[in-house]
């Protein structure tokens, strides 16, 4: 059986499986091992001796995962994860949030501002956009309830805002690009600096507007807040200001590695948080608790897909279409189009990190074969990958802001608010997609 033929029958069962709900790593996992196996048993010009395959498909099955996961770069997801679990139960996150908020307060949608800094700030401490929704969640948004803010743009400012957490450095999904497109962690972080504030930027700028038009959806706070108030609550930002300067500076200045500054900032916010006695054993020991299962969940997502990188390759599925794309003589703007079109249509059902483990191997030799740079094209994945995650029907941070608030707001309330913010982001990955310099600017002036 011809492995081109058995890659595009896995693909199309790997999307069936991930339609009706089958967790990721299975159906990456299952998919790929079945037609490894059907390509080892029945070769082109054969019958079909499956006793020739067991041994080539274990091995496969086996090897290839260890090697990835025992890969140095990866020790940087779960430091990371830890770090910021660490950070939110010792309260740093909260802080940011405080002062951004005294400091927005009189402006027009002043409190949803200051939740968009606020996770803005948290993701550059960790690099989860649910983990950052989750907790931007629990804080923001019934403060801004409380001050008669509308049910859709308090919930979906804190939903736009969290997906921060994927474009902001340090982003656990740019450490799994950078891993499956062998390209530089700390390059990636670079190029993600700038887009990253100019989405929180456009975010804000639609709260504004937002506030102007509608401002019976943005109240001012009634409340006095004195200058002495603004100022002590901006001193109380140092801890979280310190460890992104040492991770994130210390990465830039070339003092250590991605990996090496993800255990120093895990060290730093344990120990900081230990010294300003925000940590306990029982706080610590959840920070603990969320870090394994989530680091779990990234390690077996991507260990499946590592063998489905390995059964692309033995099906020569991504030569092929590298082969029609170049006998269509279609321009580099046509496939570049069709690339984005399917990020998003995917990123309306599937995770973030299914997504990519599921497309690098088709995408990446495309785009490298036209000659674009693989860093800028991480960004605009994560870009695309970020608007997945407030896109219906599957918006994960949507679904994440509804279970924090459960009955108080509907679920379609807090799609309604999103889709203001959708303009800004297709304003935004316009002008990634236009001006590379916008992310390669940085990277180049540094390294």
């Amino acid at each position: 059986m011809e492995p081109l033929l058995v890659g595009l029958v896995a693909l199309g069962v790997t999307l069936f499986l991930l339609v009706i709900r089958i967790p990721i790593a299975a159906a990456l996992g299952i998919s790929a091992s079945i037609g490894i196996f059907v390509i080892f048993s029945w070769r082109p010009g054969t019958e079909f001796m499956p006793q020739f395959a067991w041994r080539p498909t274990l091995s496969l099955i086996a090897n290839g995962p260890y090697d990835f996961i025992k890969s140095y770069s990866l020790a940087t997801v779960p430091l990371f994860v830890l770090m910021g679990h660490l950070s939110y139960e010792a309260g740093f996150t909260t802080d940011i949030y405080r002062a951004a908020r005294l400091w927005l307060a009189r402006l027009p949608g002043g409190v949803a501002m200051a939740s968009v800094v606020g996770c803005g700030g948290f993701s550059a401490i960790t690099g989860s956009s649910v983990a950052c929704a989750a907790a931007m969640g629990r804080i923001a948004i019934p403060e801004m309830l409380r001050f008669g803010y509308s049910k859709s743009l308090a919930s979906g400012s804190v939903a736009i805002g969290g997906t921060l957490g994927s474009l902001i450095p340090p982003s656990i999904l740019f450490i799994l690009y950078g891993v499956f497109a062998e390209q530089s962690i700390a390059r990636l972080f670079m190029a993600a600096i700038i887009p990253g504030l100019l989405s929180l930027f456009a975010y804000l700028v639609v709260i504004y507007l937002w506030a102007r038009m509608r401002p019976g959806d943005a109240p001012t706070p009634g409340e006095v807040i004195s200058s002495r108030d603004r100022w002590n609550s901006l001193g109380q930002c140092w801890s979280i200001i310190l460890l992104f300067g040492v991770v994130i500076g210390g990465i830039y200045a070339g003092f250590f590695t991605p990996s090496e500054a993800a255990g120093v900032g895990a060290i730093a916010a344990l120990v900081l948080g230990l010294v300003l006695r925000r940590l306990t054993f029982a706080r610590i020991l959840a920070a603990l608790r969320e870090s394994v299962f989530q680091s779990s969940m990234i390690f077996a997502i991507a260990m499946a897909g590592k063998i489905y990188v390995s059964f692309i390759s033995l099906t020569g599925l991504s030569g092929a279409i590298g082969d029609w794309i170049a006998t269509a003589n279609l321009s580099m703007f046509v496939v570049l189009s069709l690339i984005v079109l399917l990020y998003l249509i995917l990123g309306m059902f599937l995770d973030p990190i299914g997504i990519i483990l599921l497309t690098l191997p088709l995408t990446i030799p495309i785009v490298d074969g036209y000659g674009l740079s693989l860093i800028w094209f991480g960004v605009v994945v994560i870009k695309l990958l970020e608007i997945g995650l407030v896109t219906p029907p599957i918006g994960l941070n949507v679904f994440v802001i509804k279970s924090i608030l459960g009955d108080r707001v509907r679920l379609e309330t807090i799609f309604v608010g999103i889709s203001v913010f959708l303009i800004a982001e297709v304003v935004v990955l316009g002008l990634i997609l236009g001006i590379p310099g916008l992310s390669l600017w940085l990277p180049g002036a540094l390294m």
